[in-house]
């Protein structure tokens, strides 16, 4: 976790100080919001991908009925479709780890996605690494709104 002043990236026991992102959850809507920057994206991406490790995020929301949640915390667990929760003002993601690698690459893909627009990370019937349950996230693209193709 990270240290109050110090918000970053602890991966293998390590800290990486770095602007954080904002995860906003919408209780009303029960979905989650994502926005920051490319940087950010990859690095939430390799906690992602390692199984393990907290991230903080930045606080504060619009008054608009919003969490600001305080930190990603990642988990691996082992033959589990991947679960995207919030509990005690954080988001949590656990799942196996083949399936929380494809997460990441999608995480990765909207960081590099340089013509802007957003991503949604839904649970469906059948969908083949969420698990049922998982809370509905939007990634926003760094790089500004839908493109204008």
């Amino acid at each position: 976790m990270a240290a109050a002043g110090r918000p970053g990236l602890r991966l293998r026991g390590r800290w990486d100080t770095i602007a954080p992102m904002k995860i906003l959850f919408y209780p009303a809507f029960r979905e989650l919001d994502l926005s920051g920057s490319s940087a950010d994206y990859h690095r939430l991406a390799d906690v992602i991908a390692a199984g393990a490790g907290t991230r903080a995020t930045a606080g504060g929301g619009s008054g608009d009925g919003e969490v600001a949640l305080a930190a990603v915390e990642v988990a691996a667990v082992p033959g589990r479709a991947v679960l995207i929760e919030v509990a005690a003002g954080r988001l949590r993601v656990s799942g196996d780890p083949a399936k929380l690698a494809v997460l990441a690459e999608n995480v990765r893909a909207m960081a590099d996605a340089e013509d802007g627009g957003h991503l949604h990370v839904e649970y469906h019937p059948g969908h083949w690494y969420l698990a049922e349950g998982s809370v509905p996230l939007v990634v926003n693209s760094p790089h500004g709104a839908m493109p204008t193709r």
